[in-house]
Order: C-alpha cells, then structure tokens, then sequence
C-alpha cells in the first residue's frame, strides 16, 4: 500500500532530523556490512543441504520413535546452517581497545557505566544533547 503524500513528507523529514542529529547512529547502523565470509556461507548452504537430506531420511524411516527424532534433528541443522549463512560478518575493528587512545574527545571517567537499561542510556544521552554536548 502506497502512503499518502502526508506521511511521504513526514518519512522524508523524520529521515532529515535523523541525519541532522544523529549522524554517529547512521554512520554505524547504515554503514558498510563489510566482506560476507564466503566460507561460512558455503559450510551454512551444506549443513541446510545435509539438514533436508536428514529431514528426507527422517519421512522414509517412519518408525514411530526414531524417524520424528532424525526429522527433528534434520530440522535443526537445516535452521542452525541457514543461520550460519546469513549471519553478517563480523568486523575486524568492531573490538573495543583496552586502553583509552590518545585522541578520545572526552576523559573515560566521564563516560556513563554501561550497566543500566537501554531507556536508560537513551535519556541520558538525550539530556545531554538537550544541554547541548553533542557526544
């Protein structure tokens, strides 16, 4: 369903102020996914293809106690490969370095512990914007 003229508009200036403000969120959220690893999508397509195969095999057996084990084995190695092929690669850089470096905009002291709600994080952070540090 197409939307209307009205919240094409209000689509468009909700992306705007989320460019404006936010630009450390877009940056890491519409950033570059980074190389797939073409080894795990290979192993991932042969463990989904090895999991129909046992799911196959789990129908033709039809013993009451044996073939709905192997079809539910079969079931979860299709999912966990499928899983393995899709997952996003991870980033080389995305690990955090144990010591502060030298050009961090702010002292470590100053940054809000890490340990409460996301809400929480979330106001303090817009708090802070609203007092007009924008970190």
């Amino acid at each position: 369903m197409p939307l209307s003229e009205q919240e094409q508009r209000l689509l468009e200036e909700m992306e705007r102020s989320l460019y404006s403000n936010d630009s450390d969120f877009v940056a890491t959220v519409g950033g570059p996914r980074g190389r797939p690893n073409y080894t795990m999508v290979v192993i991932g397509v042969l463990a989904a293809l090895v999991g129909i195969a046992v799911i196959v095999t789990g129908v033709i057996i039809r013993q009451p106690p044996i073939g709905p084990l192997v079809g539910v084995a079969g079931f979860v190695l299709l999912v966990a490969g499928a899983v393995f092929a899709l997952a996003p690669p991870r980033r080389a850089g995305s690990a955090r370095p144990s010591a502060p470096t030298a050009g961090a905009s702010r002292p470590s002291a100053a940054r809000p512990a890490r340990n409460g709600s996301m809400m929480d994080r979330l106001n303090d952070r817009w708090e802070r914007r609203q007092d007009g540090d924008r970190s």
